[in-house]
Parts: structure tokens; sequence; C-alpha cells
């Protein structure tokens, strides 16, 4: 027994990593904790990547996404957000998008970053440490017809302007 007390002891110390709990209590309320979920934090941070105009959506093969949707697997946003939360209620993500043909990768992931981060901190009062952004493909604005694409009127918010020679 005295063993597994000393494993248990050393694995504690040597856990730098995040907590491997898909749930991170926020505080005791004195009648209960208060507990969010990993999906909460993905589906925020979906929500404010979508919202952002030159993200086409979600990162992820259409024919696999849309036969994991029939079937009625949330698995897409799983694969294109990752999640990792600590014990002192920071978090950190990673998010997997396609750009819009015509926007500029560096001006949208950064809106992405910040869009996460604000609507994270300010739903759930936990702190973001970092948002990492992978952009994984430039789609044409017709490329993509599975529902998470913001609409296609407002293209030119940050259209790459030709360069005046």
């Amino acid at each position: 027994m005295r063993a597994e007390k000393n494993s248990t002891a050393e694995g504690k110390k040597n856990s730098a990593a995040p907590v491997q709990s898909p749930t991170v209590v926020l505080e005791d309320s004195g009648i209960g904790d208060v507990k969010i979920h990993e999906n909460v934090i993905s589906s925020l941070a979906r929500r404010a990547t979508l919202s952002i105009e030159g993200v086409s959506r979600l990162a992820g093969s259409l024919l696999v996404d849309n036969i994991a949707e029939i079937v009625g697997s949330r698995r897409m946003q799983e694969r294109a957000i990752t999640v990792a939360m600590d014990e002192s209620n920071r978090v950190s993500l990673e998010i997997k998008i396609n750009i819009t043909v015509g926007y500029r990768v560096p001006e949208v992931a950064a809106a992405v970053q910040k869009a996460v981060i604000s609507e994270i901190e300010s739903a759930t009062g936990m702190t973001v440490t970092k948002v990492n952004v992978l952009v994984q493909e430039i789609e044409a604005p017709e490329e993509h017809e599975d529902g998470d694409a913001p609409a296609a009127d407002g293209l030119d918010a940050m259209p790459i302007e030709p360069s005046r020679g």
C-alpha cells in the first residue's frame, strides 16, 4: 500500500501536463461544485471561430464529417479543436481551420485568436493562455456547403488588395 502512495505522489510531482479529466472545477459555491466540460470550451471556440470573416469552416474531411453528422457524431469538432485545461482554470486550444481564398492568412488567424479568447474568457471566467491556429487549406467560397461557413455576402472585409507598382 505504501508503494502505491509513493507512485501516486511521484505522479503528481511529475505531472506538469494539463489535467486528464475533460472537466475543470470553476469554484465551490458552498452548495456544490461548478464544472465546465471541455465540450463547452470547444463549442464556444467553434462559434467564435466561425464568426470570423475569411474562415470558411473548421478543417476536416467533408465526406467523413458529413457521414459523422448523419449518424449523430460530433467527432469533427473534436478533431478540429483540441482543448487542454489545467486545475488553475487555465485553458489552451489548437484550432484547425480552412480559409476562403482572397483573405490574408495572418489577419484571419489573429482575428480567430482574439475572438476565441474573448468568447471563452467572458463566458467562463477561465484564462485562455494560448490559441494556436493551424490553417490547413485555402478554399474557394463555393467549395464548402456544410452550413458551417459564414455568409459569403461580406467577402470584402479583409480581401487581398492588388499591389500597386
